[in-house]
């Protein structure tokens, strides 16, 4: 249980973020929240939004306004188009990987949506895209308003290797439209797509998400992790991007996040 003591301390963190200087009106977050990145050894970016307020804040302000590709975090929106369109029927039906060898051996099996998001299933997803088809996802991405909207010519690859890109505020923005279920989709959908999004549960609170990692060659690159939390009835939607330079650093990510959760008052 959260004492007044921190209660009054989280209180006036939010108090001095939100009157510090501010990048395209997202609050920049304490110094001592950017450090966290340091003592990970990478630079990046982390935002959290309050959906109630429609207040962010971040570290690295401009850095949260700069569009990426979206890499495997793309799920999300992949699976709310997949159901909404009818391409898949439900989140259990099992999906086919193709056949063809993977760089990760358990992605070499047919399996649900709600285990393909789980194990982050590449080729799984790769199939969806194509049965959604390349007209249907244009038009859910513009009905979406998700990120750049752009599709470019390959429906299999576009958020692994672009034209797709989304900033870490439009993450946090989208996000807390499908926790409070107001995307103009239909509302099972949203339901089914949060359900499969759960990774954990803590003395009341929730925690939904999912991570993404666009490879660079050599090891590394762009390392993602955004959701939301649900605590004391108020949700917090949040996205972090980093750099990474090895591949170990994957690992961080998450429990990277979970930090700055905690010490924003939201996990």
């Amino acid at each position: 249980m959260t004492s007044l003591k921190d209660k009054l301390i989280l209180a006036a963190v939010f108090v001095l973020a939100f009157l510090a200087p501010t990048q395209a009106g997202i609050a920049a977050a304490p110094e001592e929240l950017g450090n966290l990145f340091n003592e990970a050894g990478m630079e990046g970016t982390f935002v959290l939004f309050d959906p109630r307020s429609d207040e962010a804040i971040a570290v690295d302000p401009a850095r949260a306004e700069r569009r990426f590709v979206p890499a495997s975090t793309f799920k999300i929106t992949n699976s709310l188009i997949a159901l909404e369109t009818g391409a898949v029927s439900n989140v259990e039906e099992v999906l086919p990987y193709g056949g063809k060898p993977q760089p990760f051996k358990q992605w070499e099996r047919d399996m649900s949506m709600r285990e393909a998001i789980a194990m982050s299933n590449v080729p799984v997803y790769q199939g969806v895209a194509r049965r959604i088809g390349s007209e249907r996802m244009r038009e859910m991405l513009q009905r979406l308003g998700y990120g750049n909207g752009e599709t470019g010519d390959v429906i299999d690859r576009f958020w692994l290797d672009g034209p797709l890109e989304i900033s870490a505020i439009e993450q946090t923005k989208f996000l807390a439209r499908l926790a409070q279920g107001t995307l103009p989709l239909s509302p099972g959908v949203q339901q089914s797509v949060r359900d499969i999004l759960l990774l954990e549960e803590k003395d009341g609170a929730r925690l939904y998400g999912k991570t993404g990692w666009a490879f660079a060659e050599g090891g590394g690159g762009l390392g993602w992790f955004v959701g939301w939390t649900e605590k004391d009835g108020n949700v917090h939607s949040f996205a972090l991007n980093v750099d990474m330079t090895e591949d170990a650093q994957a690992a961080l990510r998450i429990p990277l996040a979970k930090q700055l959760l905690e010490r924003l008052g939201a996990w």
